[in-house]
């Protein structure tokens, strides 16, 4: 079957014969028919297997054939959900290509970049629109994008978003599209969770099953390497030394086991680079398009870009980590291989990665070739049985091994780091007072010892009632308790007297006061000796 027999429309052919393309996939084979008739569908499709072209012809065309006025604003006519940036990005640009001699406009919006030049783009009239959840919700809840005249859904790597917990999001975007919709879901697996989400949004759909995993699989050369954790690195540099490593795809589990082999490779003159979710959406399409032209070897990503990497010739995919997922690693894989060329596949093992390897090799109903001619070759195998069987003394195993401290997640150690840098950690900053104990008062000789016991955690005498406290050892100043220091406010020193109210620059000369010494009564109101009453009255006058 060729293109001209799905009954395409003549400026969709043209742009099909510039980008080169012969013969229609086969989802594109039994989607594009369906779609053209305007119903729902509900498609299975491994990716690279072209389903993006088999939703966007078929839209591109009738939006083309819709009679109306040229000179009017454009209105959102199709709205297509993505889980990742990358995806969306590649996706907004098939969709320009395929529609390149039409007056089809597409634009695309997603997080990580500033909002400002999306808010334009959609000012200025959008056909299509290409968006991750988040960043459309955002827009939605400041009512900057309109979404009544959406007459076409897509919701692409169903399954992926419901993985990533955009599902939530999806539905809520859908409360704002029309009842009166083409809707379009693809997945390259249907779990219960993307059957139950078909049967709240589809009508009557057709189903479509293309390329089964096995059938891909196939196509793909596998090896397996078992190695320990600290040679992984080792064993990868004496992989690259072999040229036909032409362009590879390295996945890590971690952005921080990313960021660290990328230092590491750079260190041996190998061009690499990393893309995840910590890296600004620039930086990543950067190290994306220069991967895609050939000015770096490697690139290094996490999951979160494992369905977004759209590149032709792929030669290589290494699984420094195996996923967690027996599904993931099917979509590893998807990215070499694509369009029917070959591709190989390298999976490092390490010996607490064993459980892992098998539920793959279960998902995938096959065992993975190992190889054993490295010089970092360990038996895992015949190590994780023996572990398993001594399941109950593996408490004690971990106390030896790591010096009485648990083992912990990669999780957990990504949240620890992730605190360290961000979060206001109490006990690492230092008290603006110093807290003064009892017991510490031994060993700071600028207080009395003698005096120790006056002392009281975080209410302690200031140094200037000391010498107030010395001078007024043995004299009666009305109902003050020579015993007790002062707690009021601090002295007045000098030749100036203090009535409670106003201070006062000379003594009266039959004072009893010492004006070389400094005291602190309290307010005149409060005296009850004859002594007060005298100072009292000559303040009357």
């Amino acid at each position: 079957m060729t293109f001209e027999q799905l009954n395409l429309i003549k400026p969709i052919l043209k742009a099909i014969t510039l980008e080169g393309y012969e013969d229609p996939s086969p989802i594109q084979e039994q989607a594009i028919p369906v779609l053209i008739e305007g119903k729902d569908i509900l498609a299975s499709a491994q990716t690279g297997t072209g389903k993006t072209a088999a939703f966007a012809m078929p839209i591109i065309q009738a939006i083309y054939q819709q009679e109306r006025d040229d000179n009017a604003r454009k209105k959102i006519q199709a709205l297509v959900l993505a889980p990742t940036r990358e995806l969306a990005e590649q996706t907004k640009e098939s969709f320009r290509n395929y529609s390149r001699f039409t007056n089809i406009k597409t634009e695309v919006i997603y997080g990580g970049v500033s909002q400002r030049n999306q808010e334009k783009a959609l000012n200025k009239g959008v056909d299509v629109l290409v968006a991750t959840p988040g960043r459309l919700i955002d827009l939605l809840n400041q009512r900057l994008v309109n979404l009544d005249n959406v007459k076409y859904l897509v919701l692409d790597e169903a399954d992926r978003m419901l993985d990533m917990g955009f599902i939530h999001d999806v539905k809520r975007i859908v409360l704002h599209v029309s009842n009166e919709r083409q809707t379009m879901l693809f997945s390259a697996t249907i779990p219960k969770e993307i059957l139950g989400l078909a049967n709240d949004l589809l009508k009557n759909p057709v189903v479509i099953e293309v390329t089964p995993p096995e059938v891909m699989i196939d196509k793909i050369k596998q090896s397996l390497y078992y190695v320990g954790k600290k040679d992984k690195t080792k064993l990868l540099i004496d992989l690259l030394v072999n040229p036909f490593l032409r362009s590879v795809l390295i996945f890590t589990r971690t952005k921080h086991n990313a960021n660290t082999l990328v230092t590491e490779l750079l260190s041996y003159g190998v061009k690499a680079d990393a893309i995840h979710g910590n890296k600004s959406q620039n930086k990543r399409q950067q190290a994306l398009l220069n991967f895609k032209n050939h000015k770096l070897r490697v690139l290094v990503a996490t999951d979160i870009a494992a369905r977004g990497i759209d590149i032709e010739e792929l030669s290589h995919v290494i699984n420094y980590n195996l996923p967690e997922s027996a599904e993931t690693y099917v979509h590893r894989m998807g990215r070499t291989g694509r369009a029917g060329l070959s591709g190989e596949v390298f999976s490092f093992c390490s010996a607490d990665e064993f459980n892992l390897l098998k539920a793959i090799e279960k998902h995938i109903k096959m065992s993975i070739p190992v190889v054993e001619n490295h010089p970092y070759h360990v038996t895992i195998n015949q190590t994780s049985q023996n572990n398993k069987n001594k399941s109950k003394g593996y408490s004690k195993t971990v106390k030896n091994n790591f010096n009485g401290k648990q083992k912990k997640s990669y999780r957990e150690l990504e949240e620890e780091n992730t605190q360290k840098k961000d979060v206001f950690i109490r006990k690492e900053q230092p008290r603006k007072k110093p807290v003064v104990i009892k017991e510490d008062l031994d060993d700071k000789p600028k207080y009395n010892s003698s005096r120790s016991n006056d002392y009281k955690k975080k209410d302690y005498q200031s140094k200037d009632d000391k010498k107030y406290d010395q001078n007024a050892k043995g004299k009666s100043y009305g109902s003050y308790d020579n015993k007790k220091p002062y707690e009021g406010k601090k002295p007045y020193e000098g030749k100036k007297l203090y009535d409670g109210n106003k201070p006062y620059g000379n003594k009266p000369s039959n004072s009893s006061y010492d004006a070389k010494k400094s005291y602190a009564p309290k307010p005149t109101s409060n005296y009850r000796g004859g002594q007060s009453n005298k100072y009292n009255s000559n303040n009357n006058k």
